[in-house]
């Protein structure tokens, strides 16, 4: 397989960069912009191999296409990785480089943080670069979109609880957390608010110290969690966490967290339904960090983003709606209703304005 081969024919674009002197190696994909600028996170993270960083970022490009649509936003779906640990090589040199990097794109790409950057890191990027969310808020910024995305899921795991038990509350249910950090801490502190069970569990052994000493949850092993016995298991930490050998040891009647990516292949969403064992897509339920930086680009407001991310639960009751009537895996139902949406928005978007509304109004063109 030549590099050209793993994009397929379905990406726009993907863009490597390599800066000797500070060690940057980056790259950006950028799935589609048929609904507007494509925006996503920048991951840092010490890849094995080049190859896998590339799987790996245009897996996540992909997914962010389909998180924005089934979100409701005029925008397209993007990524980008930077590869190498950022415990370190991080530094200023190095970000500010990248930051001249993403400027470069002409905002064709506009980025945020993820696993391996932070809100001071987006900060710094702005400094190079006016394509950044999810910065400081004395720069206009909403500042981290940990605890609006944790609240997304929580709203998920309602709806997943009305599928799954027809009930509302989350009280009494047992969850287990597969990794208690940015997001999932945030997730951990909502749960037990509301009366649930946690068991959390995180390669951090200090984010695990940390969910236990505030919260006085049950741990488990990380690579081990899944198998716990519990009513939810809520990935949090990385993806393809879904697959052949971890199925048959789940012991849960939901799958729904934060992770991106959470099938390592699409058709372990059938193996779960086949299980008996209720999905909730990931790129629905954990939309609501993306929801909350992309309100960033027409001027902050809280309480608009926060009720925009309230519609995760609506559009989670919808998709198991279609995956009833349909008689379609919830992840299909999930692909469908984005794809649809892709279609007809598309479709309008490119007929009246060429370029695109969501692009006029966000950079003033």
């Amino acid at each position: 397989m030549t590099v050209f081969d793993a994009f397929g024919d379905e990406f726009e674009e993907v863009v490597f960069f390599h800066d000797p002197p500070t060690g940057l190696r980056a790259i950006v994909a950028i799935h589609s912009t048929t609904l507007g600028p494509a925006l996503g996170g920048t991951r840092f993270y010490p890849f094995a191999t080049d190859m896998d960083a590339l799987h790996d970022v245009l897996r996540l490009a992909r997914g962010m296409t389909y998180k924005a649509a089934v979100a409701g936003l005029d925008l397209g779906g993007g990524k980008a990785v930077i590869i190498g640990d950022p415990k370190r090589i991080k530094s200023e040199e190095l970000l500010r480089a990248y930051g001249r990097f993403i400027d470069t794109l002409g905002g064709r790409y506009i980025t945020a943080e993820d696993i391996g950057t932070t809100r001071d890191d987006m900060d710094m990027l702005r400094r190079e670069t006016r394509y950044v969310t999810g910065v400081a808020p004395e720069l206009g910024g909403s500042g981290d979109p940990s605890p609006v995305t944790a609240y997304g899921v929580f709203l998920g795991l309602r709806a997943c609880a009305e599928e799954a038990w027809h009930e509302h509350s989350l009280s009494g249910r047992t969850v287990a957390i597969q990794g208690v950090g940015k997001v999932g801490y945030h997730l951990v502190k909502l749960l037990v608010e509301a009366g649930a069970k946690v068991i959390a569990a995180d390669v951090d052994v200090d984010a695990v110290a940390r969910a236990v000493r505030d919260f006085g949850v049950e741990t488990a092993e990380p690579e081990k969690v899944h198998a716990v016995e519990c009513d939810v298991f809520a990935p949090c930490a990385m993806g393809a966490v879904v697959r052949d050998d971890t199925i048959p040891e789940l012991k849960c009647r939901v799958v729904a967290g934060s992770a991106n990516n959470q099938l390592e292949r699409i058709e372990h969403g059938e193996a779960l339904a086949d299980a008996g064992i209720l999905y909730a897509p990931d790129f629905v339920i954990n939309a609501g960090g993306l929801i909350n930086v992309a309100d960033e680009l027409l001027g902050y407001d809280p309480k608009r983003a926060e009720t925009a991310v309230q519609g995760i639960y609506r559009t989670l009751r919808e998709v198991f709606r279609i995956s009833r009537e349909q008689r379609i895996t919830t992840s299909s139902a999930a692909n469908r209703f984005a794809e649809e949406r892709i279609r007809k928005i598309g479709r309008v978007r490119l007929y009246w304005v060429p370029g695109g509304r969501a692009w006029s109004r966000i950079w003033g063109r």
